[in-house]
């Protein structure tokens, strides 16, 4: 997805057993299957267009640089922020941007091949004769990032930043230690055995990145799961510890540094990874010698996406290229040591020509199996590759069908599939012989009484199965709280099954997945819990008794006493008067107290964080992170819109959830919490209550801002995508086309109007109070470009009333979607969003409860 909250690496400072987090809240968002575990790969990873602007100002075209004709870049004059006054963002009034069908003359893409307007596959109309959009800061689009006075104009608007939050230099600097304290700064992952050693990750107090690194079984293979260390960085975790990879070695000299997947092969002596050195999500590829550290292949000139997928053995590897717009199209197939003086040196194994298609590949759990998926947001299409066989060809599971979607894995002679096919709400489960073109032998899977497992019915919904030898476990969603579920085969080479049970937990709401599992050949799985006040906890599963567990680690969390506070799960009703949207909070129960005896006028100050796309779920998870607001008095919620999946699927599609022509309902049940927590349950009032959300959930801000800006009184927009229809009217632009399938396409009829009446862009209220607003970018960033939130902070300036907040941009110029790769950095930037939050709520001078 363009605009998540998806992190592709893992960010030490919450555990490196954790994905994903967001920058200003660290709330989690589940990937795929709704896994825990280590994803050391990068999800759905881009580039910036190397592309000029897209304007269709005569004036606009003719300037070839993005500079329009209205004003000269001279007209910016002397810098204003040394006065206290935000950077002066000149307007292009007559700049627009075409929707629609092009004339011919501005049909072509700087004289190569024409701009796409929709999909082949589209049974919509265009707009003919194209509709201008207005687009008087399209000048601030700059794709190679080289255009003088665009890095001007954000230098400015990072220096006003600077200049109008100076005084809480010395809050950043407690925040951040307060930040920092709240951490286990040297600290280790749950070892996970995979053959004859166990693999884990290492971070060390003081070092920015952490290690990858294993320890051989102890002898007779055994282990049992007891980790006896003393805590120090120089001591090893477990005897026999080796780093195979260092991420603080790849990092020197570098301001970004981020390793995406990470994969040691078949004989354990070799480790191919990607790592990214800019931000923009491009990779390169290299493979290490383990015992002698010496990297044995390496292009530096070869690009991929950040996947890498070892063969049968040590000799072959596959990785994926992408196109110009920075879409995964390609996988390849590499023999180790060749010297690639030509593409042709690799074999490509499949290409993916229809721009609505992304491509991914993976291994079967078991190892046997190569897949490469070819998917679009409604269509799939699965083709698999036998590794074991040397004269294997790639062979299609089941070619695609329209609103079709399927996963595939296998297991002893099977292919295991989620699909919707048969037009469920929610994903079924159907099994058949893992042979090619499958399509008319899928059937239900069922468990020990005849029942299916997964009938994709609104009442529960699945995201994804893991098969081991004997068990197959299952990750989903029952009654809007994560759920996992065991099933036992009757032999190890048997499919039928002899019991299915769900797992169950003690709280009312938390967040559970599985974990660092890399064994096929075990009975024992490893998932990762938490919830609000309850850290991450490692816990081992037997799967042939799912009441026997054993924790065998607890995330250490200093100073943090779980006593002190209280969490709940409740719902608020919507405005449509029937839909219940499930509300999460966490508070220091002192703070509470004080709201339910009626001795806190007005109420408490409340965070309200939100995200309602892409069927992303946002967690009822832990975040050290949070503890330096509730400390001072905060609440936080969350608001589980509709548009994620914590509902199924039927919370995020059409006709009731939040996609294309009901998106607006993302929006309107944001501002429907907000009003419940200040109407109904009385937490807060709008003089007391903030908003956050991040990429897609940036959008959710600005949205809801605009739509009651009267209800909040401070806002953070993280890497916002707030510039909707200008965005996805360009298909030049990354990952515009595959996404029209999930907002629509502003150049058809059909969604045109639609979009318009909630880009936040081309919404700003005239002279309405807002709120004090943040907004954040990064300048290399391929999902959200980095002007969108520039544009939008000048049109709020432009716009809103004078009795408004200030607005205040801050762009990392070296770092792209998910902002620092250094934990260190991280945190301050994150100590920084906090600060600006509590100096606009009045908090800046308040302390931390008991510090």
């Amino acid at each position: 997805v363009r605009r998540s909250t998806f992190l592709p690496f893992i960010i030490a400072t919450v555990s490196f057993l954790r994905v994903p987090a967001v920058r200003a809240g660290f709330f989690g968002a589940k990937i795929g299957s709704g896994s825990k575990a280590v994803s050391t790969s990068f999800a759905l990873v881009r580039k910036h267009s190397p592309l000029s602007a897209f304007a269709m100002s005569s004036e606009a075209m003719r300037d070839g640089d993005g500079v329009g004709a209205t004003e000269s870049a001279s007209t910016i004059g002397s810098d204003p922020t040394a006065a206290g006054k935000p950077p002066s963002a000149r307007r292009e009034e007559d700049r627009v941007i075409l929707a629609g069908k092009l004339p011919p003359e501005e049909s072509k893409s700087d004289g190569k091949k024409p701009l796409i307007r929709q999909s082949e596959s589209s049974p919509n109309d265009l707009l003919d004769p194209a509709v201008p959009v207005a687009d008087p800061y399209g000048w601030m689009r700059s794709d190679k990032r080289d255009n003088p006075e665009v890095t001007e104009h954000l230098n400015r608007e990072n220096s006003y930043t600077e200049n109008l939050t100076a005084h809480l230099a010395s809050l950043r600097e407690g925040l951040y230690s307060e930040l920092l304290r709240s951490i286990q700064e040297t600290d280790y992952t749950v070892p996970s055995r995979r053959g004859p050693y166990l693999y884990y990750t290492r971070t060390y107090e003081g070092k920015s990145y952490r290690a990858n690194c294993r320890a051989p079984l102890p002898e007779g293979g055994d282990w049992t799961g007891t980790v006896d260390w003393d805590g120090s960085p120089e001591s090893p975790v477990l005897p026999g510890e080796e780093v195979y990879l260092d991420t603080n070695v790849l990092a020197e000299g570098k301001k970004y540094c981020s390793t995406g997947q990470v994969r040691v092969s078949p004989s354990h002596e070799l480790v191919a990874f990607t790592v990214d050195f800019s931000g923009d999500e491009t990779c390169e590829l290299q493979v290490k010698n383990v015992a002698t550290g010496e990297i044995v292949d390496h292009d530096e000139k070869l690009e991929c996406d950040g996947t890498v997928v070892w063969g049968n053995d040590d000799s072959t590897l596959f990785y994926l290229k992408m196109d110009d717009a920075h879409r995964p199209f390609a996988v390849y197939r590499h023999k180790i040591g060749g010297s690639r003086t030509n593409d042709d040196e690799d074999e490509l194994l499949y290409q993916e020509d229809d721009e609505l298609y992304w491509v991914r590949a993976w291994r079967s759990f078991d190892r046997r199996y190569l897949f490469v998926s070819s998917k679009s947001k409604e269509t799939a299409e699965i083709h698999f590759l036998d590794l074991t066989d040397p004269d294997a060809k790639l062979q299609c599971i089941a070619r695609r069908r329209p609103k079709v979607l399927y996963s595939a894995t296998h297991r002893e002679g099977r292919w295991l599939i989620t699909t919707n096919v048969g037009g469920t709400p929610n994903m079924r489960l159907v099994t058949c012989p893992a042979v090619a073109d499958t399509e008319d032998l899928w059937e239900d899977a069922v468990d020990q009484d005849g029942k299916k497992m997964f009938d994709g019915g609104y009442g529960r919904s699945l995201d994804g199965v893991t098969p081991f030898a004997s068990h197959l476990v299952a990750s989903g969603r029952e009654g809007g709280i994560p759920r996992v579920w065991v099933a036992s085969f009757e032999s190890e080479k048997g499919t039928g099954v002899t019991d299915f049970s769900r797992l169950t937990f003690d709280e009312m709401a938390y967040d559970v997945g599985l974990s660092g599992n890399l064994e096929y050949n075990t009975d024992q799985v490893v998932l990762g819990y938490d919830s609000l006040v309850t850290p991450l906890q490692s816990i081992r599963v037997n799967m042939s008794d799912v009441t026997d567990r054993t924790v065998l680690k607890e995330k250490k969390v200093p100073d943090y006493d779980r006593s002190l506070f209280g969490c709940e799960r409740t719902t608020a009703l919507s405005r449509d008067g029937t839909t219940e949207i499930p509300v999460s909070i966490v508070y220091r129960k002192d703070v509470m107290e004080k709201i339910r005896s009626g001795k806190m006028e007005g109420g408490a100050h409340v965070h309200l964080y939100g995200y309602g796309s892409y069927n992303a779920c946002i967690e009822a998870s832990f975040r050290s992170s949070r503890l330096p607001l509730l400390e001072r008095g905060m609440i936080y919620v969350i608001a589980h819109v509709r548009g994620g999946g914590e509902m199924g699927r039927q919370w995020y599609e059409e006709p009731n959830g939040a996609k294309y022509l009901c998106k607006q309902n993302t929006f309107n049940d944001f501002v429907d919490v907000a009003r419940w927590l200040c109407e109904d349950r009385k937490l807060t009032s709008p003089k007391k209550l903030s908003c956050e959300g991040r990429s897609a959930g940036g959008l959710l801000i600005g949205a809801s801002v605009n739509q009651a800006p009267e209800l909040f009184k401070a806002a953070i927009l993280g890497v916002p995508f707030v510039d909707v229809v200008c965005t996805m009217i360009d298909a030049r632009i990354p990952l515009t086309v595959v996404e029209w399938e999930e907002w629509g396409n502003p150049n058809e009829k059909k969604f045109f109007d639609y979009m318009m009446q909630y880009s936040p862009i081309n919404n700003v209220k005239n002279g309405a109070t807002y709120p004090s607003c943040l907004l954040t970018g990064g300048l290399h960033d391929p999902r959200v470009q980095y002007w969108e939130p520039s544009k939008f902070a000048a049109e709020l300036r432009h716009r809103q009333g004078p009795e408004s907040g200030p607005v205040c941009v801050k762009i990392d110029m070296s770092a792209g979607h998910f902002s620092a790769s250094d934990r260190y950095k991280y945190l301050k930037e994150l100590a920084f969003d906090y600060a600006f939050l509590l100096d606009q709520l009045g908090l800046a001078s308040v302390s931390p409860e008991g510090k």
